[in-house]
């Protein structure tokens, strides 16, 4: 199955109901069909043909749902790109995946138009509201095309998204996920949680493949999705209320700005059963406490882009284990291998390894990555992980994160999980950073709580007190934030950087 039958099937299954709702307004399934059937029609007067690429940023909005569909019915690969990038990451993108045309808002204009200047072949830009200038199309008068005949010929093999990577270490990537990657992991993923329909909350970009994903799985279960432009605490909570939300998928500062808010008992979240949480470690205290203070479940999971993305979960029925992520979902296989390729035994720490529908087939021109990262069917994830004998998997740390004191292999995650018990810390993020004497050396990075402190010595005895000594960080600096991408994950290159200066000072 394909994209765009997505939205078919959602309606010749659950026939016509509200699937959107955006502020004021509600988008019916059938709507939103026909209002894609006619983007795609003026996508292809553009000049939109198979295979081209079309870039879409801006926050979330109904508009996204529709050009996504829309670019997948006219044959087109859609490019999901975060609105929050800067204008040399778009230029990038924008060059590197040669865009036929650009879909954006006036939020994110003047970034936009900054990233194509130099490029030989400008794409269309197509803006979401009326332009004051006749720089872009708007996006209504592309849609007001009729007579759309869906006879593009596509198979499951073909490349549905590029999705590109942070580019934490150098250019961003670009996923290839065909079709087949991102319908199998939907359906898949549906059947694992065993998700019912109702209303969900789409608090996560869909430019992320995180969020791309859950959007797909409301279209296979027939639910509806209350879309955010961005996450609004209050609005979160009166949306939960409202529409007697039972699940939605979030990421851990979302779980964390829960427990936070002040107000969140003015609210009735008593419909509220599980939260499933992804893209980045959740902490097992913040579990703890939102199960304790919200009486709902959090189902935490593990994804890469490069698996279209969810790899494994916790479901319910299934006993929770506080600090792994679940187990695969079905389609997927993982094993755990050392530096040789080796399978190691049940319990210890190895790379972790992944097979199946939905596994990329490749980056973007980049056939170099593609040969690092596959070999033999099986995705090398770069993440250090251990299964248990129920095999319930654990995530212990990126490769990249591994931190080597004195040829000693020490994993910040030991670390974080202790430091978010203690009463004075929010947040906490470790890293490794250079040291003469020892090669790397250990640095506890904290946000502490308002009206709460404590000093370094007093984290550092705290973690010595549950860690072997050696294992314990040696130094702690208090910051007022942690640095985060678009989706909330601490971005540690940017960190380690930004705390080795502060070390040398």
């Amino acid at each position: 199955m394909k994209l765009r039958d997505l939205l078919d099937q959602n309606i010749s299954e659950f026939g016509a109901y509200p699937l959107l709702f955006f502020k004021e307004k509600t988008f019916t399934n059938v709507e939103i069909r026909q209002y894609a059937d006619q983007f795609a029609a003026g996508l292809l007067k553009l000049g939109v043909e198979k295979g081209d690429r079309v870039i879409v940023c801006m926050p979330n909005c109904p508009e996204v749902i529709i050009a996504y569909q829309g670019i997948s019915r006219a044959g087109g690969i859609i490019v999901p790109v975060m609105f929050t990038l800067h204008p040399k990451e778009l230029y990038y993108i924008a060059l590197n995946s040669g865009a036929k045309a650009v879909i954006t808002s006036t939020y994110v204009l003047p970034n936009v138009q900054k990233s194509l200047e130099g490029l030989t072949m400008v794409p269309n830009l197509i803006l979401v509201e009326q332009p004051t200038n006749d720089s872009a199309i708007h996006f209504y008068d592309v849609m007001m095309q009729n007579g759309f005949n869906p006879s593009i010929d596509e198979t499951p093999e073909d490349t549905a998204v590029i999705l590109y990577t942070s580019g934490t270490t150098g250019n961003p990537k670009g996923v290839l996920l065909t079709h087949k990657n991102l319908y199998s992991n939907a359906n898949n993923s549906a059947k694992h949680s065993q998700t019912e329909r109702g209303t969900t909350l789409g608090v996560l970009p869909f430019a992320h493949v995180y969020g791309l994903t859950v959007s797909n799985i409301s279209l296979l279960t027939g639910s509806s999705i209350v879309i955010f432009p961005n996450f609004d605490i209050t609005e979160v909570f009166k949306a939960i209320e409202k529409y007697q939300v039972k699940s939605f998928s979030a990421v851990p500062t979302m779980i964390h700005a829960m427990l936070s808010y002040p107000y969140a008992g003015d609210y009735d979240t008593s419909s509220l059963e599980s939260v499933g949480s992804g893209s980045a470690p959740l902490p097992v205290a913040l579990i703890y406490a939102f199960e304790k203070q919200f009486g709902a479940k959090v189902y935490e999971g593990y994804g890469l882009s490069e698996a279209a993305p969810i790899v494994t979960a916790h479901r319910k029925g299934m006993e929770i284990k506080p600090g792994s992520v679940g187990i695969p979902i079905p389609g997927v296989e993982v094993k755990i291998v050392d530096e040789n390729g080796a399978e190691v035994p049940t319990g210890e720490v190895g790379e972790l390894l992944v097979r199946g529908d939905n596994v990329t087939p490749g980056y973007y021109q980049n056939a170099e990555e593609t040969l690092r990262v596959l070999k033999d069917s099986w995705l090398y994830t770069g993440d250090m992980a251990r299964v248990d004998d129920e095999g319930y998997l654990y995530i212990v740390d990126r490769k990249k994160d591994l931190i080597i004191r004195g040829g000693f292999n020490l994993y910040p995650r030991d670390v974080e999980e202790i430091l978010n018990t203690h009463e004075a810390v929010a947040e906490v993020a470790v890293v490794g950073v250079p040291d003469k004497r020892m090669g790397e050396e250990m640095v506890a990075c904290v946000v502490s709580k308002s009206g709460v402190s404590a000093t370094e010595e007093e984290l550092i005895r705290y973690c010595q007190e549950h860690l072997a000594k050696n294992k314990s960080p040696r130094h702690v600096v208090f910051l007022e934030s942690l640095p985060r991408n678009g989706v909330g994950k601490v971005l540690k290159t940017h960190l380690r950087n930004t705390v080795a200066q502060m070390m040398i000072q």
